[in-house]
């Protein structure tokens, strides 16, 4: 056998093992995807949540049995179940803040019910809107100023928890004067009572319900039922969460200044807290000093000693909040 024939078998067994190298490697790495998508077919499921058969909004009926009213509500179902980050906020964030806005809407006389517009505005979060409203409850400047509220450069009251929901109140009574009914009172909060009464009055019609209404506004009222649902049932969608999950209510104490202040961090020092803590409390405040030249009295909301640190918070209690549904259903499995 010559060189050249044995280059020759040489030169063929070479590429033939590289060929089954590759053809093997191939193999293995469609094995492998084939695998892996097997995997995703096999565990990856996604459901339709479900629509409640009944439903009301402040004592109201809606009429679920009409296929576009139902079909709304569906849709915003979806949207509060499969929007994860923030409808746990949404959880957390309200059991410290519930606790705070129950009560004024109980003394002014206020269904319920608002407390979920009020997370349909701004999911208790503090933000500012593309048309700059404001606050928990996202009052516009001349809004808020018409229903009390001090905004100017030194102070914003919109990002005073208690007063916006006074002021929110106020307005919500108002609204109820012209329509008498509290559905519409919730639609007017996003349209306004003058286009609302417009649309009531060109479509001679009396419900929210019976309304074709821009996409905004004919969301809204099925956006707050969607987040009542949800919240109320929060296993029925999926939602598993225990009391060490949420915000706990702080317990504060208040203290009232009706002098200028010149430098609120030395303030703070004095009530032995942080300027960070001072801002968290009272994120009215919009500057470094307060000059109140007028000699308001403000108060201030300020956490009890110790109340800062986590291990010092009062535990929830579970016989007062709605995670009895999710203790429920764990204890099932």
């Amino acid at each position: 056998m010559n060189n050249k024939t044995i280059k020759t078998i040489l030169f063929t067994v070479a590429c033939t093992a590289v060929a089954s190298f590759f053809i093997y490697a191939m193999c293995d790495r469609m094995d492998d995807e084939q695998a892996y998508r097997s995997q995703f077919f096999r565990d990856y499921r996604i459901f339709a949540p479900p629509v409640p058969g009944k439903a009301e909004f402040a004592g109201e009926r809606v009429p679920l049995d009409r296929f576009y009213v139902r079909e709304s509500l569906d849709r915003e179902i979806m949207n509060t179940t499969f929007m994860h980050s923030s409808t746990i906020l949404m959880f957390k964030r309200a059991c410290r803040w519930f606790p705070v806005i129950e009560p004024i809407l109980k003394k002014n006389g206020i269904p319920d019910d608002f407390k979920y517009l009020c997370l349909a505005e701004s999911n208790l979060a503090n933000a500012t809107s593309p048309s700059n409203a404001e606050g928990f409850w996202q009052f516009l400047q001349a809004t808020g100023q018409k229903y009390g509220l001090e905004i100017n450069e030194e102070v914003d009251e919109r990002y005073n928890a208690e007063k916006a929901t006074e002021a929110a109140c106020d307005y919500f009574r108002s609204s109820h004067a012209i329509f008498g009914n509290w559905t519409l009172v919730a639609a007017s909060y996003n349209r306004g009572t003058n286009g609302l009464s417009r649309a009531l009055d060109g479509q001679k019609v009396k419900s929210y319900y019976d309304l074709y209404l821009n996409d905004e506004t004919a969301r809204y009222v099925f956006r707050i039922l969607a987040i009542k649902e949800v919240y109320n049932h929060p296993t029925r969608y999926g939602f598993f969460l225990r009391e060490q999950d949420l915000y706990q209510p702080i317990p504060t104490y208040k203290v009232t200044v009706d002098t200028a202040v010149s430098d609120l961090a030395d303030l703070a020092a004095k009530l032995k807290v942080t300027y960070r803590v001072l801002r968290e409390f009272n994120p009215w405040i919009q500057r470094y000093n307060l000059p109140n030249k007028t000699r308001k009295a403000y108060t201030f909301v300020l956490p009890k000693p110790g109340m800062t640190k986590i291990d010092s918070l009062p535990a929830i209690p579970a016989s007062d909040h709605f995670y009895k549904d999710t203790l429920k259903v764990r204890q099932l499995h």
